[in-house]
């Protein structure tokens, strides 16, 4: 059987209300969103209109309203009091979301009853389009990396498997050949990501520093390095400003991000050693990993996968939950992780083979006062049971 992930419920009882809003399907490449909604319409009651804006002329914005009215006609034709018009890769498009505003109001005004689903895997663009043409106009569904619950699920991960090979469906067949593996997450998964998503869609002037920076990045995931030092790895020649923004841009796209040190003075907070950390345990492995069996057997290096996979798994839910991931050090003193919503403070402690507990969670918990103090490893949360847990309820 077809394996469906959590957001296939959502998305069916969106088709079936009645129309309200503009409904966006929005995440990085490769995690599903395509198969997703074919899964929807497989069991969608409304007659419903496909089209893939991939490969269409991205100055063709007058695209988007032939398809509509081909969508208009054949509801008119066939007498269809309601249908359901999809389109996908809908950033690829120029100018998508002022053709997309412009047909939409027209069939508000005309009580027309075409409900709109939109698909996109470029963030960047979405949200530009999203909140300048579209405010107040659509709701954003979210889907991000595979968990290790959903690989498991789909695929009978491991734990450690998900630890080190990430959330990746596409990847799923491919882990008995490392080379063909990496090879795969670098050509097929991360060139579109950065070729396509980010420097066409952003003002990089420098595309070469942008490569380089994400492999560095990857590589150093769970580790904190300075701009200052990344600039003397790195051959394209840059400064921190520009370094800064494009770790910015990364962030937005979902895959690589610089964490903040928890301070309560802000400058502080911005102007700290950032804690580079990917979005998606296979990022660290296709630029730092040997071979599995190597990787999982040395307590050092097995201790970074499980820190940047509670890191990545931390940052899969703070949208949705609402939250900021940061973390803590103080010279020897540091803490893995600190959330931080409306006030509220989490601090959170991993601990397996790459280290033994130091006195960071005691320190900063006489400093800060967090809401909670927790263990995530040995002598703590068992990491069976804290990548199931939804991250929100320490809140609670």
């Amino acid at each position: 059987m077809e394996y469906k992930r959590p957001q296939f419920t959502e998305v069916l009882e969106r088709i079936n209300e009645p129309r309200r809003f503009i409904q966006v399907l929005a995440g990085p490449r490769q995690v599903g969103k395509s198969t997703l909604m074919n899964q929807v319409l497989e069991k969608c009651p409304l007659p419903y209109y496909l089209y893939n804006a991939d490969g269409v002329d991205e100055n063709d914005a007058d695209w988007i309203r032939r398809v509509w009215e081909s969508a208009r006609a054949q509801m008119d034709t066939k007498h269809q009091a309601e249908v359901v018009l999809v389109i996908d890769e809908i950033q690829k498009i120029k100018q998508w979301s002022e053709f997309v505003k412009r047909e939409w109001d027209a069939d508000t005004r005309n009580r027309r009853q075409l409900k709109l689903f939109l698909l996109g895997s470029s963030r960047l663009m979405l949200r530009k389009g999203l909140t300048e043409s579209l405010a107040g106009r659509f709701e954003l569904i979210r889907l991000g990396h595979w968990s290790w619950q959903e690989m498991s699920e789909a695929f009978g991960w491991t734990l450690d498997q998900w630890v080190y090979y990430g959330g990746y469906p596409g990847t799923a067949s491919l882990i008995g050949n490392m080379q063909r593996w990496k090879k795969y997450v670098k050509e097929s998964l991360v060139a579109p990501s950065i070729e396509k998503d980010v420097i066409l869609t952003s003002n990089i002037y420098k595309p070469a520093l942008m490569k380089q920076l994400f492999e560095l990045g990857c590589s150093y995931s769970a580790e904190q390095l300075s701009l200052t030092k990344a600039l003397g790895q790195l051959q394209d020649a840059g400064n921190v400003t520009t370094l800064s923004s494009y770790l910015g841009i990364l962030k937005e796209c979902n895959l690589l991000t610089g964490l903040q040190k928890y301070a309560n003075d802000e400058a502080r907070r911005y102007q700290s050693v950032p804690k580079f950390q990917v979005y998606n345990s296979a990022l660290l492995t296709a630029y730092r990993g040997t071979i599995y069996e190597k990787d999982r057997t040395d307590p050092l290096q097995w201790g970074r996968w499980m820190e940047s996979a509670v890191g990545a798994y931390l940052l899969g839910g703070a949208e949705d939950g609402g939250y900021m991931v940061n973390y803590w050090r103080e010279r020897s003193d540091e803490v893995d992780f600190v959330l931080l919503r409306q006030g509220e403070i989490i601090a959170l402690e991993v601990k397996s083979g790459r280290r033994s507990m130091n006195s960071g969670l005691p320190n900063f918990c006489e400093h800060f006062h967090p809401k909670r103090a927790l263990v995530v490893g040995t002598d703590g949360i068992p990491f069976e049971e804290f990548f199931q847990m939804p991250i929100e309820a320490f809140f609670q």
